[in-house]
């Protein structure tokens, strides 16, 4: 979108908080950027220029305005959207993995070149791989310090820097405040308890009861639950376990994260933020899947309604062989009993949360025979385990949808509504289309529609799927009527 400036300076001149986090403005004649709902004055045409990034933005010298904080914005939906090198790289920058590996690990994930991807990269959003890094961990910090009463020390490790001297530094450069003064502004933060408590940005509309709802319905016994308005789980992060409560509200999510390692904060809150799709843009889906007439009233009746994603590839890839041709409540049954057997036990359980989701190396040997299944979709889970385990496919954030869509389909055992419904949720496409699911079928049927309708509803058809799955089939009857 930056590159349409009319647009962008309009968004700009009505203060329209749909495109916060969709670009970032910077103004030449006071040295900052800022989100586009940001309620100073207009700044004059001559002196702006839209970035895609605040990395972009940094990388230019401007400082984060303290008013308006465009780095507690949500995230641009274009990286969710995009299959690109640039998608790509931004999912995995998100999760950590330049802090983790470095640039050259990120560059090894994506089969490319350092030099080539910090030439695209710089290319497509003004900025390399270690200044997106560095404007994630400024992210990170700035959300740790205004919501936590964690010491600057620990700020600064579960951030990701190097150094509290580097930390102090980068805050003061990007946010043009010192991290003290930073905690000041925002009020007293909340006492330790053991949790961190962060509030994460969601761009409205946003249906809190509509995503508990889907989790709900899927909740694996021992590993997740859904009470109380809340969500909670064990989640295995790349420093060790984490127990994470999420409480969706409609205009934010108030997320508790319990770590093993404090620098898994980054990575804990983006998987957060995927999982019930906070990045999405709603007013741009809805306006697509609107144009259908038969699909309209599904939309009004649920607007913004979003697709939730998973924060672990290897364990939905698991989830939805174990769903194949039966109902979410046996393909539930069949997760508990995996988890039961092969789960990892929590020290402390977290209500009925008691047990992690099985490692890769205890699912290579466990035998799904005995989960009660037929042989045919045992075979299948071994053969997709034994691919993940051998790097044969990658089901992580940087992951290339089209080739893990092939690979998976290489599999024995792995049909097109498996390897779709990967796609969806675990690799986050936002167009996929299920024309032979049962409740899709329902859905279609319901509303009078072919499965050759979904075609305009390019390229939303995930969201699409939902809201077919979303409403009971004697409400689908009266919206169509």
């Amino acid at each position: 979108m930056t590159g349409d400036f009319e647009a962008c300076y309009r968004a700009v001149q009505s203060r329209d908080v749909r495109f916060d986090g969709q670009f970032v403005t910077a103004v030449a004649s006071t040295g900052i950027y800022c989100r586009p709902s940001c309620p100073a004055v207009t700044p004059l045409r001559r002196n702006v220029r839209f970035l895609a990034d605040a990395a972009a933005a940094q990388a230019l010298g401007y400082r984060a305005c303290l008013r308006c904080r465009p780095d507690a914005a949500p995230g641009s939906p274009a990286w969710d959207q995009r299959a690109d090198l640039a998608g790509r790289s931004m999912r995995l920058i998100r999760d950590g993995v330049v802090d983790r590996e470095g640039v050259s690990g990120l560059a090894k994930r994506l089969s490319y070149s350092e030099r080539h991807l910090h030439r695209q990269l710089t290319l497509e959003l003004g900025a390399g791989p270690l200044a997106l890094a560095r404007a994630q961990r400024a992210r990170t910090a700035r959300m740790l310090i205004e919501t936590t009463s964690l010491p600057f020390a620990e700020v600064a490790e579960a951030a990701g820097f190097g150094s509290v001297r580097q930390f102090n530094d980068t805050v003061r450069r990007v946010l043009g405040a010192s991290p003290r003064h930073l905690r000041a502004r925002a009020g007293r933060p909340p006492a330790a308890t053991g949790w961190l408590v962060l509030r994460l940005a969601v761009r409205p509309p946003f249906d809190p009861a509509a995503a508990l709802g889907f989790l709900a319905a899927r909740a694996v016994r021992g590993l997740e639950e859904v009470g109380d308005g809340t969500y909670r789980r064990a989640l295995r992060l790349p420093g060790g376990l984490a127990l994470l409560a999420l409480e969706p509200r409609p205009d934010h999510v108030v997320l508790r994260l319990q770590l093993d390692d404090l620098r898994d904060v980054a990575s804990g809150v983006e998987r957060s933020r995927r999982l019930l799709d906070l990045d999405a843009d709603p007013a741009a889906i809805d306006a697509v899947l609107r144009r259908d007439p038969r699909l309209r009233p599904l939309v009004d009746a649920a607007p913004g309604l979003r697709v939730p994603g998973h924060p672990d590839g290897v364990e939905l890839a698991v989830r939805a062989v174990l769903g194949q041709q039966v109902t979410v409540a046996a393909a539930r049954g069949l997760c508990e009993r995996l988890v039961r057997r092969h789960g990892e036990p929590l020290a402390a359980p977290l209500g009925s949360v008691t047990h992690a989701f099985p490692t890769l190396d205890v699912l290579r040997e466990a035998d799904f025979r005995a989960l009660g299944m037929p042989g045919a979709r045992a075979d299948a889970l071994r053969a997709l385990t034994t691919a993940l385990a051998k790097g044969d496919l990658t089901l992580d954030p940087g992951a290339d949808r089209g080739e893990a869509r092939e690979r998976l389909l290489r599999l024995a055992g792995v049909g097109p509504w498996t390897a779709s419904y990967i796609a969806m949720r675990a690799l986050r496409d936002p167009d996929v289309f299920l024309p032979t699911d049962a409740g899709v079928r329902r859905g279609l049927a319901a509303i009078d529609a072919p499965a050759e309708a979904a075609r305009s509803w390019r390229p939303w058809r995930s969201y699409g799927v939902m809201h077919l799955w979303a409403a009971p089939a004697a409400d689908l009857a009266r919206a169509a009527a």
